[in-house]
């Protein structure tokens, strides 16, 4: 079985508090639901991602991570007022991105991208992930150019938006095949097309467990990107990409 690093997941733990994002609350997902769900898919590592309702708490993500192990690094939403030492002290625990939820909110926005992002490479080498729809992307290509280093979140969920996405591609951001059940475009074409303008920047992606996708992740989801890339480029896609890019190798 081939070896899979998941790089986009979530936890949504009971013990832990959650705020509502538009009225929404997701259903619990454990870490012992998360293990069950993956246990046939070759899955020895992964990245734990913030989601909106979980807003700047970090205890819950500490503790997955905990539980999870080597090979689990987590992706965290922060306030700008965020100390050094509370950045040092995330990064001792497995942290190692800050998230940007221009989507649905939960994180600090636009107004804080560049200096937040800046600050927190400086201080311990994290990337920053944006979720963002790719329709808004090119207003922001050129102050996206200047962070140290940036994933995009679901293959940037729109059609009319891969012109800028496929442009980043190219200068090196990184992009998450995941969520294929939120996209509206043709997504082996898509896969594709990211491999041919970078193959390093492709990172797949369970997106367990799916929440308020239209469709949930599926097992032939990675079959998906076997077929579309050949075992060459899949392996890139499904592992070496997203373990070079946080820093695991």
């Amino acid at each position: 079985m081939r070896q899979l690093f998941d790089a986009h997941c979530h936890i949504i733990d009971k013990a832990y508090p959650l705020i509502p994002n538009n009225g929404y609350v997701p259903d619990f997902f454990s870490v012992d639901d998360y293990l069950a769900r993956t246990r046939d898919l070759g899955v020895v590592g992964g990245a734990v991602v913030s989601g909106s309702f979980q807003g700047f708490d970090q205890t819950y993500l500490i503790a997955a991570l905990k539980r999870l192990g080597a090979g689990f690094v987590g992706v965290t939403q922060l306030p700008a007022s965020v100390t050094d030492a509370e950045l040092e002290a995330l990064n001792q625990h497995g942290v190692r991105a800050l998230r940007f939820n221009l989507k649905r909110g939960g994180s600090e926005q636009l107004d804080q991208l560049e200096s937040l992002a800046k600050r927190v490479y400086d201080c311990v080498g994290w990337h920053s992930e944006l979720y963002i729809d790719s329709r808004e992307l090119a207003p922001l290509y050129e102050r996206l150019l200047r962070l140290p280093a940036l994933s995009i979140d679901h293959l940037g969920l729109s059609h009319e938006g891969l012109p800028a996405l496929l442009r980043l591609a190219e200068h090196g951001v990184r992009i998450k095949a995941c969520g294929f059940g939120r996209v509206d475009f043709d997504v082996p074409q898509v896969l594709n097309d990211i491999h041919a303008a970078n193959p390093n920047a492709l990172m797949f992606g369970t997106d367990l467990p799916s929440t308020r996708a239209p469709r949930t992740f599926e097992n032939n989801d990675i079959d998906i990107v076997v077929n579309a890339l050949g075992e060459t480029g899949a392996q890139k896609a499904l592992w070496q990409n997203a373990r070079d890019f946080y820093r695991l190798d």
